[in-house]
């Protein structure tokens, strides 16, 4: 697939690398010769200098016969991300997206108006970093949740501390009696590996587990994690931009007190005037006196997303600390991810990695209805339908030589869902959640096509 990628900034590198391990012909563009030799070192890819927004700059990249046009230029290089995005639809490109930050633009009526300009997908990657916390929230034993089909499968994540039931047992102890299981463990990312496990697998303390349950499994399968779920009625953000203000009014009507720090004291008098019910106060979220006045102690969750990572990572340690239950950053450099776990942060959120998601079901069939690229752990989860002819329809799963380096977590069937073993037979329309590791991604596809 002929790929090319305008901006090479954070989440365009993060692309690069990520689609350069597949077998796409990738070309980035960006008018900064620097960010063009940071992403050569960790990506093979051709790079064009220049304005994505010119036209012989696109006309130089060959955009007129490119399969994936991707405009991803910093988010207050909006209207470049959408101007570059048309005139690729109007010079050849099969599809194109777009990164933008402003939320009219994701109402349903004026995403049809772009779609009518030609941009097949536009994403808001603070939009759906803030609905990612607010999942998060409702499911606070998980460092990271997922629902499928509304709910009829869930992902949980959760990490084995000291003193989890599940330490030292195997998969197969997780099995309960008789055939059917309402959860099913598909991945266990430990010490910086991702496992594809087996019956036998054992786990140990640290490891990373991702389950996929039913609706009615999802309470059985966390109380292997020895975490208990927690009521979050008082909330306090840490980082009053566009994804604390959305975490806000998305989360006022679930919670009793919100309560938001916010350095710049412009932009606490804008959001103490637009926002409802959130508390706003001026300061600095990683003085910790602060927090102590303002009674951190007393709350449920305690979520900290500024522009900087370390504040944002310290926040949360100092609040843990201080005996918050809950404690969740946003953390864009993806070296510290493991750091933020490590120092016992409950949850991150990385806004590089739910775009590269989004983006990256445009390089699989069309089959694939939705893909997220998970914290911890460099495996994938994607939501597949079943083709009538595909491959994977052709016996049991244990019959099918499905790659070992990917599993089939569950199956939602008209109104049902259940969670596949190797005698489930798939049937045409089927919606099917796999866990994939990227090296075996292409072989996946194939078996939906």
């Amino acid at each position: 697939m002929k790929i090319i990628i305008a901006g090479a900034g954070e989440v365009g590198s993060h692309l690069a690398k990520m689609l350069s391990t597949e077998s796409n012909d990738l070309t980035i563009i960006d008018s900064h010769e620097a960010n063009l030799n940071k992403v050569s070192q960790i990506a093979d890819v051709v790079t064009v200098l220049g304005s994505p927004t010119s036209i012989s700059t696109l006309q130089q990249a060959g955009t007129a016969d490119a399969d994936l046009f991707i405009a991803v230029s910093p988010a207050h290089d909006q209207d470049v991300n959408l101007i570059s995005a048309m005139l690729a639809k109007k010079m050849g490109s099969k599809k194109v997206t777009a990164r933008i930050n402003n939320d009219e633009y994701m109402h349903y009526e004026n995403k049809l108006l772009f779609t009518e300009l030609g941009i097949d997908l536009l994403f808001y990657p603070e939009k759906i970093a803030a609905y990612e916390i607010s999942d998060l929230l409702k499911q606070t034993g998980t460092t990271e949740f997922m629902e499928f089909a509304r709910g009829k499968l869930q992902m949980v994540v959760f990490r084995l501390d000291d003193g989890a039931p599940l330490i030292q047992k195997c998969v197969y102890d997780m099995l309960p009696l008789g055939n059917q299981t309402p959860y099913k463990a598909v991945a266990i990312a430990r010490e910086g590996t991702t496992i594809i496990p087996t019956r036998d697998t054992r786990f140990v303390e640290g490891d990373l587990v991702f389950v996929i349950c039913t609706s009615d499994g999802v309470k059985e399968a966390m109380t292997y994690s020895g975490k208990n779920e927690i009521d979050i009625n008082k909330l306090m953000i840490v980082g009053g931009g566009r994804i604390g203000e959305m975490l806000a009014r998305k989360m006022e009507n679930n919670v009793e007190i919100i309560k938001m720090i916010e350095q710049r004291e412009e932009r606490c008098e804008y959001l103490a005037e637009t926002l409802d019910k959130a508390l706003i106060i001026h300061g600095d979220g990683r003085n910790t006196d602060l927090l102590i006045e303002e009674d951190v102690k007393d709350f449920d969750a305690f979520v900290a997303v500024t522009s900087s990572s370390e504040t944002n990572i310290l926040a949360c340690v100092a609040a843990k600390k201080m005996g918050v239950p809950k404690t969740i950053a946003e953390v864009e450099n993806i070296e510290y991810i493991k750091l933020a776990e490590g120092m016992g942060v409950d949850a991150v959120i990385n806004k590089k990695l739910i775009t590269a998601g989004r983006i990256f079901r445009f390089t699989l069939s069309n089959k694939v209805r939705s893909i997220k690229c998970l914290n911890g752990s460099d495996a994938e989860v994607l939501e597949f339908l079943v083709n009538p002819d595909s491959n994977i329809t052709r016996g049991p799963l244990k019959d099918l030589k499905f790659p070992k380096e990917a599993i089939i977590g569950g199956v939602i069937r008209g109104n049902e869902s259940f969670i596949a073993n190797e005698y489930t037979e798939l049937k045409p329309y089927d919606r099917v959640v796999v866990f994939a590791l990227p090296q075996v991604l292409s072989k996946v596809n194939n078996f939906f096509i």
